[in-house]
């Protein structure tokens, strides 16, 4: 069983060169899905950097190795050296042989680590392989640890819970209207704001909607506000296969899941010839079983869901307890109206909302961007590392799937 680590006070070099390592791992969001995005910074405690790298796409060597190669092209002596990475060494073969016997082999001095792989074949191994070999390892303090949970809470979440980390993205006015009466919401919010979601949208291995935003708004969900070298899988809440021929996001690039309750053989051969993929999960109430979508999301590999749906798609996710952040544009204007962001009748007393917590507010152009999450959340760095924990006692370790 792996204990958690005693923290001592971090150096003002490991607090810098961890958090230039993050701006790494920061870097290669969007091409290394399904793994995790690692930065690494390897250098020597008076100061020097000798290479620097993160991972690259599934296969492609991870962000130590790419460190190393680094400062192997730049004839540095790495003997005694320190590396700083973001996630602990892999100690498996998956894709690529282990990191920490690459680092083992380069004959490093000490490893500082920001936060624990969870990942079955790691959790801890990593660890135990540096120090085994005499490499000094240290653990980052508990702000780095959260930041670098945060890079990779997709990964995480997957690994701990068979389930993507659920985001649901929603633009109000500032009176919380999704649009008017009449239908029309576009465009609620900025430019500014739009762009930002698109740099939501690019961290996501997969991006959900209901058939009813389908039907009203034929969006792409796809990402191209932003900078980018591949689409995440775009899926479709889609009960009775409702989803037109016509519809953009069937034309867009990547690939297209539809998830019906009822079988059409008609309607689904039609959607599939026209390279859709349709899935049947049905709910006792008629409707998807979003619970087993989202464990089925998680065996596909996907890390971040970003759902862009209507109010009825928003409140069923929050219902069934699947929303883990609500990432909220606010634009500063007032609509009236009665559409809001969720679909359920009006309460009656105050303490039956939902009570959620703020995790933080930006303005973006000239709308406020706020995230949030229900206040019950209890997935975090600390409920990670106690399954980390549990890895070692209880003898079923999650099976999420290969990691390279």
């Amino acid at each position: 069983m792996i204990e958690r680590p005693r923290l001592a006070p971090m150096s003002p070099l490991d607090r810098t060169r961890l958090q230039e390592a993050l701006a790494l791992a920061e870097s290669v969001i969007g091409i290394t899905e399904p793994n995790p995005r690692v930065g690494c910074i390897i250098g020597s405690e008076s100061g020097e950097v000798f290479g620097m790298g993160a991972t690259q796409h599934a296969g492609g060597p991870h962000a130590e190795a790419m460190a190393l190669r680094d400062a192997v092209a730049q004839a540095r002596e790495l003997r005694g050296a320190t590396a700083w990475v973001t996630l602990e060494p892999c100690a498996h073969h998956g894709r690529t042989p282990p990191c920490c016997d690459a680092l083992i082999a380069a004959g490093l001095g000490r490893v500082v680590v920001a936060v624990q792989d969870p990942f079955p074949q790691v959790a801890g191994d990593g660890i135990a392989r540096l120090r085994a070999a005499g490499i000094r390892v240290d653990m980052a303090d508990e702000a780095i640890a959260a930041a670098a949970w945060d890079l990779n809470v997709g990964f995480f979440s997957r690994v701990l819970r068979r389930r993507p980390f659920v985001r649901v993205k929603v633009a109000t006015s500032l009176d919380g209207r999704t649009g008017l009466d009449n239908g029309v919401s576009q465009w609620i919010t900025s430019e500014a704001a739009r762009t930002d979601g698109h740099a939501w949208r690019k961290r996501a291995s997969a991006i959900l909607t209901g058939v009813g935003t389908v039907l009203a708004d034929d969006p792409r969900l796809d990402v191209r506000l932003v900078p980018g070298t591949w689409q995440p899988l775009r899926v479709v809440v889609d009960s009775t296969l409702r989803t037109p021929a016509s519809a953009r996001l069937l034309a867009a690039p990547g690939k297209a899941l539809l998830v019906a309750a009822r079988e059409d053989s008609t309607r689904a051969s039609a959607l599939q010839r026209l390279g859709a993929e349709v899935l049947l999960l049905p709910g006792p109430d008629g409707r998807v079983d979003l619970a087993s979508l989202m464990l089925e999301l998680g065996r596909r590999e996907v890390n971040e869901l970003h759902v862009e749906g209507g109010p009825v798609l928003t409140t069923a996710l929050l219902k069934a307890g699947l929303v883990d952040e609500v990432l909220l544009y606010i634009a500063p204007k007032l609509l009236a109206g009665q559409r809001g962001m969720v679909d359920w009748p009006p309460l009656t007393r105050l303490q039956d909302g939902l009570p959620l917590e703020w995790l933080d507010v930006k303005i973006v152009g000239p709308d406020l961007r706020a995230r949030l999450r229900p206040s019950n959340a209890v997935f975090g760095p600390d409920a990670g590392f106690q399954r980390v924990s549990a890895t070692f006692t209880d003898g079923a370790p999650p099976e999420p799937g290969v990691c390279s």
